[in-house]
């Protein structure tokens, strides 16, 4: 065990907390699955007064669980998570949950929908994550960065995660979930950079982050995202060789805009045409 961060003791401590993450992803995926593509379809809530942002029971019931077995294993750590807010903690760590990221998606019947999990530094805002679990419970497959893994496994058995050597724009596949992006100028600013692309794909939530550290796509441009949103995916894209700033360059741990992209060299070229 290594890389883990001060507020860990030891490897052994760092081995408890990752065989803790991958239990709260157990719990999560047995509490979506249950719920996931019944007849009629899944009844859900807008958190809006205005417009649809949905929220689903097993959205609550997912990370109800997920806190209460954090609660027990650590209660030293804080937790941040979409459904429930903020528990201040004592550790310096805080656990940051989003129990299904894309719940459209999930409200649609699709398999692009996920449970993030992330370990980060404890703030007001979480910091860096330093560990981050995306998991897909319906295909089956876990993508783990962090504490020294960048690890896939699933149907096809487990394998290393690395992002790929894509250099060129002209060659990169993007992929963003809304078509609109975020505002009307965040949205002409994404439309240069996918005009440059070779391919580019919507729709994908959290999965989008999950190809990417796979090595399958090379860019993932998004506007408008919580720290719950990101904290996972940064983790495992950073472990498996990629990078996720915002779209000056800068941390994106609080969200905002987001720019993944596979190497440091398709991040510059892509955060050029975005500030272009």
């Amino acid at each position: 065990m290594q890389d883990f961060p001060p507020q860990i003791r030891d490897a052994a401590e760092a081995a408890e907390i990752l065989a803790l993450a991958g239990r709260l992803a157990d719990v999560a995926r047995a509490e979506t699955l249950a719920q996931f593509r019944p007849m009629g379809g899944i009844a859900a809530e807008t958190k809006l007064s205005e417009g649809f942002d949905p929220v689903t029971a097993a959205d609550r019931a997912a990370e109800a669980a997920m806190r209460a077995m954090i609660e027990k294993a650590r209660p030293q750590d804080g937790i941040y998570g979409e459904e429930y807010g903020v528990k201040t903690g004592t550790s310096g760590l805080t656990w940051v949950l989003d129990p299904i990221d894309g719940t459209r998606g999930y409200m649609s019947g699709t398999p692009t929908w996920g449970v993030l999990i992330a370990l980060s530094a404890e703030g007001s805002v979480p910091g860096q994550p330093y560990l981050g679990v995306i998991d897909q419970p319906y295909i089956g497959e876990r993508f783990i960065g962090g504490f020294g893994l960048a690890q896939l496994s699933g149907p096809q058995g487990q394998g290393a995660l690395a992002t790929r050597a894509t250099r060129e724009l002209s060659q990169a596949t993007i992929f963003t979930t809304f078509p609109e992006v975020g505002t009307a100028d965040e949205g002409a600013a994404f439309a240069r950079l996918s005009g440059q692309c070779r391919l580019t794909r919507y729709g994908m939530d959290c999965y989008a982050y999950a190809l990417l550290a796979a090595g399958q796509i090379d860019l993932v441009v998004e506007a408008g995202l919580q720290p719950y949103d990101i904290a996972a995916p940064i983790a495992v894209i950073e472990a498996a060789g990629g990078i996720v700033t915002d779209w000056q360059g800068n941390p994106a741990s609080a969200g905002g805009q987001v720019l993944a992209a596979a190497n440091p060299v398709l991040h510059r070229a892509a955060m050029d045409v975005l500030n272009g």
